[in-house]
């Protein structure tokens, strides 16, 4: 009578250790399948294009100063035009850029608070006809009518000089720039693909010859005339 009962509970504890070893490697071949399926995941975001800033192009000089109507920015951007954005200008297709500056005041106690911004939008053409380039400038976005004033220039070379130039511009009145508090001015210039036709968009995406941007930013110095 004892060896049946022995049987009997030997047969039981193995039950449960298969039971237990099926439920392990269970666990175990669903957790290689989630791993897979992470591994395959970075993978696809590894095959996508990472968004580079075109090489070359940088802002080589700014200047923020104080007077008694705001605060001016001077600055000058260099930069080459990609062999596919020159070739788009050619064909009659308005290039756009924009020029962004924002004041910052400086906060320890939270994230620095924006207290002043301005932007300058672009629009660069080239008139087949006249083989003259114009270039027009808007403190609002400019739509493809053109309705906006512009420089004609005799060169590629001149409008782009004019492009890259800003002289004094004025990108917050006095009044709201704290005369004792510790700014800093955030300047950018980018190409606007926004505004470009639908298929130019698309076949940007993830091209570096379209990603032409450069930023900088400057301590704002206090004024002590006050």
């Amino acid at each position: 009578m004892s060896q049946v009962t022995t049987t009997a509970s030997s047969t039981r504890c193995w039950k449960k250790v298969h039971a237990m070893h099926l439920r392990t490697r269970l666990w175990l071949e669903r957790a290689a399948s989630a791993c897979a399926v992470v591994l395959l995941f970075v993978l696809c975001l590894a095959a996508v294009p990472a968004r580079a800033d075109y090489a070359g192009t940088e802002v080589t000089h700014m200047l923020v100063e104080r007077s008694e109507d705001g605060v001016h920015l001077s600055a000058t951007v260099h930069f080459e035009l990609p062999a596919v954005v020159d070739d788009a200008l050619a064909k009659g297709i308005p290039m756009y850029f924009v020029a962004e500056a924002a004041i910052y005041r400086d906060r320890w106690y939270w994230y620095d608070k924006r207290v002043a911004s301005a932007a300058r939008h672009f629009r660069l053409s080239f008139q087949p006809l006249t083989r003259r380039w114009r270039l027009q400038v808007s403190p609002t976005p400019i739509g493809n009518s053109g309705l906006v004033l512009g420089q004609m220039f005799d060169s590629r070379d001149e409008a782009l000089a004019a492009l890259q130039r800003f002289s004094r511009w004025r990108i917050a009145d006095a009044a709201e720039v704290d005369p004792e508090s510790i700014h800093t001015v955030e300047f950018r210039f980018r190409l606007d693909v926004s505004q470009l036709p639908r298929p130019f968009q698309i076949g940007a995406v993830g091209q570096s010859d379209w990603n032409l941007s450069a930023s900088r930013a400057v301590r704002l110095q206090l004024d002590h005339n006050r």
